[in-house]
């Protein structure tokens, strides 16, 4: 187990390169189930989550390559197994983007109950439903069985935009027989990035972007070489600090249409950047000030599906308004238990009025003193590092694992633009 030591109060500066995107790295290693040939995956955030998900690809039957930094190259040559192991299920919640897969192609799926956050309920219902739908039998019995003797298109309208459920039922679609619509869809960059690939593979899928996806099945995929897209959520979270600390920072490698919704957000309190090209510049001169509504009303930041403000961000936001004037409402509307962690910023001297489970009311700008932090989860626990680098004093933050199941190679990059954070060993 490791801990961070940080020394809040030092402004960061510098460059650093925008990792791959998590939520599409994940999607897209359960793809390369779909064919026989090889996939080179290329831009893989070197992050655990990664790794569980390179892990269980192998003990499935398929051979993992490293070719170079961040790519690797994929092969199942034969039909895979159909079984999970437990203990790698327990690791990740991203487990479950293996039944589409393994039901085109094994027509058969046996997986334990995921893992992963535990920030509130996450239904799996909307995955049930989508591939029940495509011609799936579930059964539920302490681990989820799904069979198929074959799977079927047909016209699925989702109970809720679930970013993993679409993507399973898009991976288990482009193999199925005739024409799948999905109403309802998730469009989030990285839903985009996942039919982009499954695309260059061979299938036929158009509406990426939009809520309704539409499949024209194949009999078969082939190999593609695939470049994973940044991951919008880690930018976010450089933003913040550079605003918080009072520095700057530039960010290459960014997709820019990714960062619209971030902007509308940031911008309600008072943090703004520039984009050139593929990169962008937070420059240190920041209003830190919140623009009320009109009216002088108070401002919120609230989560919503694609392309509204992403969920992943509001714990980032929280911290972050913590050093603006003003006040603002935080909503975020998709897990009860996310907001919890805010009793920590409190202890820190935050002014934070916590309304209920999903809403906060954030006045600043508060002195956040160093404390002993335990991050919950993987956007809670680089809230909390944040946190602790724009406090007086020093913090530790214990239970790491959580933040580097999404940020890669974390502390040496933050060393870089002139944070003083140590990973150590815990101590007793």
């Amino acid at each position: 187990m490791y801990e961070y030591h940080i020394e809040g109060g030092i402004p960061i500066k510098g460059t650093v390169k925008a990792s791959g995107n998590k939520n599409a790295a994940l999607p897209c290693i359960a793809a390369c189930l779909l064919t026989d040939q090889p996939v080179t995956l290329r831009n893989l955030p070197e992050i655990e989550d990664m790794q569980v998900m390179l892990e269980i690809y192998t003990a499935l039957g398929g051979t993992v390559e490293n070719i170079g930094p961040n790519d690797y190259r994929l092969h199942m040559p034969e039909t895979p197994a159909n079984t999970i192991p437990v203990d790698l299920s327990r690791k990740i919640r991203a487990s479950i983007l293996f039944a589409g897969p393994l039901l085109a192609r094994a027509g058969k799926a046996v997986l334990p109950p995921p893992g992963g956050d535990v920030i509130g309920r996450r239904r799996l219902d909307t995955h049930f439903l989508a591939l029940t739908e495509l011609g799936a039998r579930v059964d539920v019995d302490g681990q989820f069985t799904f069979t198929a003797n074959k799977l079927k298109g047909q016209d699925i309208f989702l109970d809720e935009a679930s970013v993993t459920a679409t993507e399973n039922a898009v991976m288990a679609a482009v193999l199925a027989e005739g024409t799948t619509s999905i109403t309802n869809a998730a469009s989030e960059p990285h839903v985009q990035d996942l039919c982009r690939m499954l695309n260059a593979m061979g299938a036929s899928i158009s509406g990426i972007g939009s809520n309704i996806l539409t499949i024209e099945g194949k009999t078969s995929l082939s190999g593609t070489d695939f470049r994973i897209g940044p991951d919008y959520m880690e930018i976010g979270s450089f933003i913040g600090l550079a605003a918080v600390t009072r520095g700057s920072i530039t960010i290459t490698d960014i997709e820019p249409r990714d960062m619209r919704p971030l902007r509308v957000a940031f911008g309600k309190l008072g943090i703004t950047w520039t984009i050139t090209g593929n990169t962008l510049t937070v420059p240190v001169q920041q209003a830190l000030q919140v623009n009320c509504d009109l009216g002088g009303m108070i401002p919120k930041i609230d989560d919503s599906p694609w392309p509204g403000f992403p969920p992943d961000l509001t714990s980032i936001m929280t911290v972050i308004a913590t050093q603006v004037e003003g006040t603002v409402l935080v909503h975020e509307k998709m897990f009860e238990s996310r907001m919890f962690f805010v009793d920590k910023l409190i202890a820190m001297g935050a002014r934070i009025t916590l309304c209920d489970p999903h809403r906060a009311v954030v006045s600043g700008p508060s002195v956040l003193q160093g404390s002993d932090l335990v991050s919950p989860d993987v956007r809670a626990g680089m809230a909390m590092v944040i946190a602790a680098m724009c406090a007086r004093g020093e913090s530790v933050i214990r239970n790491v694992y959580q933040i580097e199941r999404g940020y890669e190679n974390l502390t040496a990059r933050l060393q870089s633009l002139g944070a003083r954070i140590i990973r150590t060993s815990k101590t007793c």
